[in-house]
């Protein structure tokens, strides 16, 4: 028989830890702890109760907790001697009908493990969606996860440690996160569509306008559609455009929304989940047959990532007027331009101008993100509430010296341009850390021509200086400036610099960033504030409109712009949530 919350709260001591037996591996300490936090307010707060015991717990037992949980395959799945929650999860992955030839690579991995790390492989086999991975995923990420560095790996098992953990609650409290369920199979059945190239071998790939990225905006349509929206459409530069209209005619519009091309074998959530978090809460409307006072535009941007054109922010610039004509002479790599992708895909490039808004027309913009970092997945938080999507400055540069024999320039004669480049990226990670939230890096570092027993004599860098807010970013790269001067300087050296891009912070405004603080509040997780170091739609919205955005924690370590982005199907269901009590929240506002 399922718990309830409210049994669990009422339950004695003895009989709640009872109910929280099997949670987590032989640790029923973690339950106890957690346990003095009654009453819970909501599941999502008891997952965190338990995840925060075991993040402030010592070393010692964070260890402990990790070398309770068996080996996958391993001798006590063999001996039947496994807890009956373990038994079914490898049972569900197919371990306990493994070939001879994968139980001895899983046994294998297991050895080689052990012997790295000193504690067994631990992965919450039934995976983010909770259906569960099979043999091959489980190999690979076995093989994968041999590479890192042994403290990552210690937080990577007490991150699969709590998503096993989550699970079984959802099991023994009989939650299932239905629409979270449905956000996860609607990025899986979107990300079969990918660019030639990419496609044969499984990577992800769409950029704007191609056969794969005409593909999704129809998949999106139909879905939206499905969910019922009112109207929907394919507008001029390709965004897809669904509007849910109010309870009553005239009313304004609350604009969301986010991009759904790609970087070049990137991940299925980045863009993605801002569009089908809001398409959920739209279709849940309509089936319950409800109207806001104000209506809700979701737009699925065409464009934002800057990977086949040099333009980016393309499909939500349109909207605030910041279409340049000059982007459609532009030509890709196959030297087609922008142009003719327009024309070929059925666009009507007259139409791009209209398609700018009134922002008086608008309640504001909200956006849902995956974070693309690390910080929620460390700090064991679902959610976070973005302060400010920082601006950032970018510039490309060299620096120029005299290439020399290796072997004959003392070291005190040298001009190398490539050490002082170095010593400028020193420099700007210490300079960076003074801000807490600052960030600074050098991506791009070549030595044209080099050669192993050549003194560098030219060095090609770049600089992308970001900041919350734009006096902090134009002290951070005053001072980098300044040092770099001063490098150049001392080495007898002379430097080029280019600024390429610079774009203004984006403060989230104060009554839309206290909307997703009550909604996360309100679900019983820790309201956590954190800026944005990416660039997102919002902050072209935010140019004419107020806005405010929320993101969502991502497996891995938050690793984005990479196959290996990932979230849960719990994730999804709370950002949902959190959304749908956004609405509720702006509705009250606007009663009469």
């Amino acid at each position: 028989m399922a718990w309830t919350l409210d049994q669990l709260n009422a339950a004695t001591p003895a009989q709640a830890l009872e109910a929280l037996d099997g949670v987590y591996e032989h640790s029923p300490w973690i339950a106890e702890q957690a346990l003095t936090q009654r009453p819970f307010r909501s599941l999502a707060h008891l997952k965190h109760a338990l995840a925060h015991a075991v993040r402030t717990a010592s070393t010692e037992a964070q260890l402990g907790l990790i070398r309770a949980h068996p080996e996958l395959a391993g001798k006590a799945m063999v001996a039947k001697s496994l807890t009956a929650e373990s038994t079914n999860e490898q049972s569900k992955a197919g371990l306990t009908q493994c070939t001879p030839e994968e139980f001895a690579r899983i046994q294998q991995l297991n050895a080689d493990y052990n012997a790295r790390f000193g504690f067994p492989f631990i992965l919450a086999v039934r995976g983010p969606r909770g259906a569960g991975l099979n043999k091959q995923q489980i190999i690979d990420t076995f093989a994968r996860r041999l590479d890192n560095h042994p403290e990552f790996e210690v937080a990577e098992a007490l991150r699969n440690i709590h998503r096993i953990a989550e699970i079984r609650l959802n099991d023994k409290f009989a939650a299932e996160p239905v629409l979270g369920n449905d956000v996860w199979d609607w990025h899986e059945k979107l990300a079969e569509h990918s660019d030639p190239g990419f496609a044969e071998k499984g990577q992800l790939t769409v950029t704007y306008l191609t056969d794969a990225h005409r593909a999704c905006a129809q998949r999106i349509s139909h879905w939206m559609r499905d969910c019922g929206f009112d109207e929907v459409e394919v507008d001029a530069v390709g965004n897809v455009v669904g509007r849910y209209r109010a309870a009553t005619p005239g009313a304004k519009y609350l604009m969301t929304g986010s991009h759904y091309d790609t970087v070049r074998n990137g991940g299925k959530y980045d863009g993605r989940l801002g569009i089908f978090v809001p398409m959920a809460c739209v279709r849940e409307l309509h089936r319950a047959g409800k109207r806001l006072p104000f209506g809700i535009e979701v737009i699925a941007f065409a464009e934002e990532e800057g990977q086949r054109y040099k333009a980016t922010f393309l499909g939500s610039g349109a909207l605030i007027g910041h279409f340049n004509p000059a982007w459609l002479d532009q030509k890709d790599a196959d030297g087609v331009t922008m142009r003719a992708a327009m024309q070929h895909a059925g666009l009507c490039i007259d139409d791009i101008a209209k398609l700018q808004r009134d922002p008086a027309q608008y309640l504001g913009f909200i956006e849902v993100h995956i974070e693309q970092g690390p910080v929620l997945n460390e700090l064991d938080l679902p959610l976070g509430v973005v302060t400010s999507i920082n601006g950032g400055v970018r510039f490309v540069g060299e620096m120029i010296g005299t290439a020399s024999h290796a072997g004959t320039t003392p070291m005190d004669r040298r001009r190398d341009a490539a050490v002082a480049v170095a010593e400028l990226a020193l420099y700007i990670e210490q300079r960076a850390a003074q801000d807490g939230d600052s960030v600074g890096t050098i991506g791009l570092l070549n030595v044209p021509g080099g050669s192993i027993n050549v003194v560098p004599g030219r060095c090609q860098f770049s600089l992308d200086l970001r900041a919350p807010t734009d006096p902090q970013r134009d002290a951070l790269v005053r001072d980098v400036l300044d040092h770099l001067g001063q490098i150049a300087a001392r080495r007898g050296l002379r430097y080029t610099l280019e600024e390429s891009m610079r774009a203004a912070a984006a403060p989230s405004a104060p009554a839309l960033q206290h909307h997703w603080e009550r909604a996360v509040d309100h679900l019983g997780v820790p309201v956590f504030r954190m800026p944005s170091g990416a660039g997102h739609d919002a902050m072209k919205l935010h140019e004419i409109m107020p806005q405010a955005m929320l993101f969502v924690r991502g497996e891995n370590s938050g690793i984005s712009h990479n196959p290996l982005e990932s979230t849960t199907n719990n994730d999804m269901q709370v950002a949902v949530d959190a959304f749908t009590q956004v609405l509720h929240q702006l509705a009250e506002e606007q009663q009469p």
